[in-house]
């Protein structure tokens, strides 16, 4: 194997592709819209980037509406499947150019069944097609590509040298050589992709519930509660998102839970775990902005993004906080810290941020987080009275 093709080079992929250069392999990338890359090759059309390519990468969205991305509630419009017509459109455009005995590897992420029932019956013949999706996350994407938790790889009736070059491949650019490899079948794949995401979303969702009980009694410190959760590893599993604060968010965990509540009914399984999440996240996120309208005073949410040291806001908590902020109330300023400095009620959106920041004096902090500190000013610790 001499070079490998990736095919979608946006808000994941172009690093993704960057962090496969260091097998010492030819990278040969290829989005719509013009990239630049010093790492790896990028070509003006698919079947330049594929040919004599062993491996050929597809990286490209699978979108929801606007609506459905977390940042606004969601929970009581119809659910939906991902939108597959980008990955379709670039599977057509492959075949016209793709060789026998050539592997299409596919990323994006889709519901469990979609490979084996809408891609396998438009792949070209003689054309080999995993599913291989990434656990990464926006921010550390080329870190969590090198020192992946586990590698997921899906196939039904692919040759095992296929799976065993692909493996080799991985291990060729890994940091973290102990790296578990979850081979199964194309659904089996999918399923363990969409889940894991959604364990989080429910996680993050429980222990907010502490911080919810907490708030309303009176008489419980939630993070006393969560500490002796998030130690309790033989059942709950680990400590990870064991900290109650802000809903989860991003460009995977809402949205994937809307296309499982979408799956759920198609199943007729009876229940919808996957709804009542979002409600959930939804309720939390209106309680707290219930909380900040509580002070009167003009109300700034310090950060927008979903998670720290990005700048994407795909399905941002904060956003979601902001919505019940204006919908409830005119008291809302922005998410901009240097929108005002008369005396307002600051939500500190982002985790161990903003102890620097020069807040007016008769300002109330409201921290989620229950970590600032500071003796001049009125602090709020969200989800502890005691």
């Amino acid at each position: 194997m001499e070079q490998v093709g990736f095919i979608g080079l946006g808000k994941l992929g172009l690093e993704c592709a960057e962090a496969m250069s260091r097998s010492g392999l030819k990278i040969n990338g290829y989005d719509l819209l013009k990239k630049n890359s010093d790492k790896i090759f990028i070509f003006e059309n698919i079947a330049d980037a594929i040919v004599g390519c062993e491996f050929i990468f597809i990286a490209v969205e699978t979108p929801h509406d606007l609506e459905y991305d977390g940042s606004i509630p969601s929970s009581h419009l119809p659910t939906r499947d991902f939108n597959y017509d980008v990955v379709i459109d670039v599977l057509n455009e492959v075949n016209k150019h793709v060789r026998e005995g050539q592997t299409v590897v596919l990323i994006s992420t889709v519901l469990p069944g979609t490979c084996r029932e809408r891609f396998i019956p438009i792949v070209k013949k003689g054309v080999n097609f995993i599913y291989n999706p990434y656990l990464i996350a926006m921010g550390t994407t080329t870190w969590d590509m090198l020192n992946p938790e586990m590698i997921i790889i899906g196939s039904n009736d692919v040759d095992k040298k296929i799976i065993d070059d692909l493996v080799s491949f991985y291990k060729s650019i890994m940091e973290k050589q102990n790296t578990r490899y979850e081979i199964g079948t194309l659904d089996e794949a999918e399923c363990i992709k969409v889940f894991y995401n959604t364990f989080i979303s429910a996680k993050i969702s429980l222990v907010n519930m502490i911080q919810d009980v907490a708030e309303k009694s009176g008489n419980i410190n939630c993070d006393v509660v969560s500490n002796a959760l998030a130690k309790s590893t033989q059942r709950i599993m680990s400590d990870m998102y064991m900290k109650p604060g802000m809903g989860d968010g991003g460009p995977c965990h809402p949205r994937d839970n809307i296309a499982l509540s979408f799956l759920a009914k198609k199943l007729n399984l009876e229940y919808d775990l996957f709804g009542s999440i979002m409600h959930s996240r939804e309720m939390q996120a209106k309680k707290l902005a219930e909380k900040l309208i509580s002070y009167d005073l003009p109300i700034v949410i310090l950060g927008s993004s979903y998670k720290p040291n990005v700048h994407y806001v795909d399905g941002s908590y904060l956003l979601l906080v902001g919505h019940y902020v204006k919908k409830l109330s005119n008291q809302f300023l922005g998410y901009d810290e240097n929108i005002s400095k008369s005396p307002c009620v600051y939500l500190l959106g982002h985790r161990g941020r903003f102890h620097d920041f020069d807040f007016n004096k008769d300002s109330i902090i409201v921290d989620p987080w229950r970590e600032f500190k500071n003796n001049s000013l009125t602090v709020i610790h969200y989800g502890s009275k005691v």
